[in-house]
Parts: C-alpha cells; structure tokens; sequence
C-alpha cells in the first residue's frame, strides 16, 4: 500500500521547506518535501498525495512546466503555485495554467493554511463531484457564457460594455461558514490577478479574491453588506461583488477560461 501524505511541497529553498512543515505541522497536516520539481514527479508515482505546493522558480524544471507535464501524464493532483517573484502576471498565468492557487513570498502562517485548507476542500470536492449521482449536486458550475480565473473568480460582459464580477461556487464551498464580505469602493481601480475583495469565515480566517479582470469599479454590489448569503444562495447572479469598466478587455480575457468547458 502506497504511504498517504496530505501535501508534497517542491522549494529549493531549505528556509522554506522547514517553515512550511513547521507551520503543517502545527495543523497535523502530513507533509513530505523535495527540492526540485523532477525529484517530486518520481516520489507522485510511489507515494499518495492530497495537495502539492509548487515554487515558480525552481532549477532545470519551473513550476509552469511542472504542471504541464502534470496534465500530460493526467495526474490529477491539486496545484497551488508560490514564488517570490509574485507578479500579478505570474499569478494570472499559474492559473491560467491549471494551478488552483497562488501564495506569493512572503507569507505568513495563516494566509498557507487558508489556501491549504482550500486546496484540500477543493480535491473533495472535486471527487465528490466525480462520484456523485445525476440526481445530487456538489456545487453549480459558472454559467455556459461566463469566463472565470482558475475556480476562484469570474466574469460576464453585458450589452452596455461593463462587466459583472463574482466568485464561483466551487470556491464559496472551499471556505465554508462566510461571516463577512470586505468589498472595494466604487471608483476604485482593480487589476487582474490581484486581490480585490475578502471572505472571512465565522472562523476568522481570510480567504482573499483575485480580481479576474482589470478595470475601474463604477458598482459594488451593496446588497451583500446586508445579507452575505446571497453569494452562497446565488453567486452568479443576485450575489455579484462589482461592475466595472474594464481597462483592457480583449487582451485579459485571453487568460480565462470559458465556462462552457465545465459543461463538457
């Protein structure tokens, strides 16, 4: 029987890999670590693995062609990408490539066990999904017509030029028990990649939103102040966070994935 792990962390920074299984620890998360991206490829086929934690920067294999030859072999492991180098370009395109999630460097030991609490929620999820019956439902994919970022955020263009933003329901299911949602003010500039809203759990843990586009708010959905709920009960409509007008639609929108793929 292959031995179980819930996260294999690749970083060729030692620092690194002794503060990550020091933090997993301290939440009895199982944790095995490697230095580089090939040696972590040989351990996947020998060993059973939840969630992996993958740095950007890594030598002779980088995070984006570790992931790729991930999806050539079909090993459906959650990916959650980190880099020091923390770029909202990098950000976007961790996604945009099939990683989950993206911590940047620094971080501290709340925002690594919110994103590996996600991550973990994500691959039950995602099995429960595979497994369920015709009849039941795990969580409600984007809209045919919508384009989101990874699982986290979406978008959809409506006939006057703005664009709607939300959260999909895959994520809201990965945190679980939402107390408040801290939203941006009108006027305000988002660009895509980085953090434009948060969700605090009755747990206080933060789970902060990338904003899938670039653009200037010109809405915020206040009707969430009052009553949260409407983003889990309705997320891809009633419980929007913003309009916005964006700033570079035709050239973002390249590194998002339509919706309808979900379908397939």
């Amino acid at each position: 029987m292959k031995k179980r792990f819930d996260v294999l962390v690749i970083d060729d920074e030692q620092v690194i890999l002794d503060a990550i299984e020091r933090i997993c620890s301290a939440e009895e998360y199982r944790v095995e670590r490697v230095l580089d991206a090939n040696e972590a490829l040989k351990r996947i086929g020998k060993k059973v693995y939840r969630l992996i934690l993958c740095d950007l920067m890594l030598p002779e294999m980088n995070g984006f062609q570790f992931i790729n030859i991930m999806q050539g072999k079909k090993i459906d492991i959650p990916v959650i990408m980190m880099t020091g180098y923390s770029t909202m370009e990098n950000a976007v395109k961790s996604l945009n490539k099939g990683a989950i999630d993206f911590i940047p460097k620094p971080f501290t030991a709340d925002e690594l066990c919110s994103a590996i609490r996600r991550g973990l929620n994500y691959l039950e999820l995602r099995q429960s999904d595979q497994n369920r019956s015709s009849e039941s439902i795990v969580y409600v994919p984007c809209p045919p017509k919508y384009l989101r970022l990874g699982y986290v955020t979406w978008i959809s263009k409506d006939y006057r030029g703005s664009v709607l933003i939300g959260v999909t329901d895959l994520f809201i299911k990965t945190i679980q028990m939402i107390k408040k949602i801290e939203l941006m003010l009108p006027q305000q500039e988002i660009l895509q990649g980085s953090y434009c809203a948060s969700l605090i759990t009755v747990e206080n843990t933060v789970h902060p939103l990338m904003a899938p586009i670039s653009g200037r708010i010109i809405e915020c959905n206040t009707e969430l102040e009052n009553n949260h709920t409407l983003l889990e009960k309705d997320p891809y409509f009633q419980g929007w966070l913003y309009r916005i007008i964006p700033s570079d639609y035709d050239y973002e929108i390249k590194n998002l994935v339509s919706c309808s793929m979900e379908m397939m």
